[in-house]
């Protein structure tokens, strides 16, 4: 037995455990004097009322020597003097296949209080994105279950696909249909910002019972402070990321970046950070791609991934969707003018594209698919005109055939929110479509 390495060990062990206090909370913001931590390394703040628990909070700047800290959970008990103690590790959340069919917050707890399941294994929420030279290229089409998006947006698998829309016009009823119609093994869900009545209308509702079987729901509600919802979405994308590694075909659902972003700017702006775009600190906008980077391809697995982003006032050039568009491989344009119409899930096919969709087609699903867009294309620059009249038949040999086709596709492009079709059974459909068969799904 080598004494001597024990003996080294104590020797370069600190036996003193160093405190810090609270000086002011100025907002969502707690200055402290000590004591020794890093950016990013989790503290314990011991309540000035007995027998209540330590408030975690996390070191995210400095200020003359002092510490900023912000907190994971409301600050009701805390006051000048109290005791600041490091951890000494950022944020670690336990993971494993145990989680499945589990709704969990933004820490890993279950959300019904209940304990968490046994073997579980502890992972640090804040990663680096794969090298890209390591990541295996997107060659093959996954199973998403919606016919528009199999049949004219193909998704690869690995692909990282941008959800835009206003508010109200089905994003949550969407992603529910993709976490339920999936052929991936596991789905990771995000709802950060959500209203809490929302929650668990869509596990129930939107995600069903046998969407739930393989997902895996993380919350992070809108009353929560804003390091909570911006953990939200780190806490989902590491337990992607430990599923991927195992060698699962992962889905990772996020709804929505734009709250993430939010919550950012509101740590930015409470740390001094000046405001840029519309308010945005340039955290937010460096934050971005370090999110949304961590998914897609390894070599291990796959996570395809879904981040819905919810436009202003529909206007798909504000600075969040103009960043997270120039991030993403593909963008789905949700249009209020088609929910007006009915037409649900409401993708407006023009405005969308899937960057990778050559990559996992062959050249006769790509033909057809062209077929159909030039006919909506033709149809819509000249909609007016055929509304009110003033288009004859037999003027123009395009218009005339788009004008045929045109309630083919749109009960093609139509489907009820339980209606499961496989991705071969939608490309079967749409082909259907343009030979004139009479079976629209």
């Amino acid at each position: 037995m080598n004494l001597k390495n024990y003996i080294t060990a104590l020797d370069q062990s600190d036996t003193y455990k160093r405190y810090g206090k609270v000086l002011r909370v100025v907002g969502l913001m707690i200055e402290s004097q000590g004591p020794d931590a890093n950016i990013g390394e989790v503290c314990c703040i011991h309540a000035a009322a007995k027998n209540k628990p330590p408030i975690l909070s996390e070191v995210v700047g400095f200020n003359n020597e002092k510490i900023i800290l912000m907190p994971y959970s409301e600050v009701a008990e805390i006051g000048p003097g109290c005791l600041v103690e490091s951890t000494g590790k950022p944020l670690t959340v336990k993971i494993g296949r145990g989680l499945i069919g589990k709704v969990v917050d933004s820490l890993g707890k279950r959300l019904d209080q209940s304990a968490l399941p046994k073997g579980l294994s502890g992972k640090v929420t804040e990663q680096a994105p794969p090298n890209p030279m390591l990541r295996p290229s997107i060659s093959e089409p996954v199973q998403v279950g919606v016919k528009a998006i199999d049949s004219l947006l193909t998704v690869g698998k690995g692909q990282r696909i941008g959800i835009f829309a206003g508010s109200g016009v089905g994003k949550s009823t969407l992603l529910g249909m993709i976490a339920r119609n999936s052929s991936a093994d596991v789905n990771v869900i995000a709802l950060i910002g959500e209203r809490g009545r929302e929650v668990r209308d869509f596990i129930e509702k939107d995600l069903g019972e046998e969407g739930l079987k393989k997902s895996i729901v993380v919350v992070a509600t809108s009353d929560q402070p804003a390091l909570m919802r911006i953990k939200g979405a780190y806490t989902a994308t590491a337990i992607s990321e430990y599923f991927r590694d195992l060698g699962y075909e992962v889905n990772l659902l996020m709804d929505s970046v734009t709250r993430v972003a939010m919550a950012q700017r509101e740590v930015g702006l409470a740390i001094g950070e000046p405001p840029t775009t519309k308010g945005y600190t340039p955290s937010v906008f460096a934050a971005l791609p370090k999110l949304l980077e961590r998914s897609g391809t390894n070599p291990h697995g796959v996570i395809t991934a879904f981040y819905t982003v919810l436009v202003d006032g529909d206007d798909m050039n504000e600075p969040i969707a103009d960043a997270v568009r120039g991030i993403l491989d593909g963008h789905f344009v949700m249009d209020r003018k088609l929910a007006e119409r009915g037409q649900y899930p409401a993708i407006n096919v023009l405005k969308s594209v899937s960057r990778v969709m050559n990559q996992v087609t062959d050249k006769p699903h790509q033909d057809f698919a062209r077929q159909i867009r030039s006919l909506m294309a033709v149809y819509e620059t000249n909609r007016e005109m055929i509304q009110i009249g003033a288009y004859k038949r037999g003027t123009d040999q395009e218009i005339d055939r788009a004008m045929t086709f045109y309630p083919s596709i749109q009960r093609f492009l139509q489907q009820d929110t339980y209606e499961y079709k496989t991705l071969d059974e939608s490309i079967e459909l749409m082909k259907a479509v343009l030979n004139g068969g009479v079976n629209h799904g």
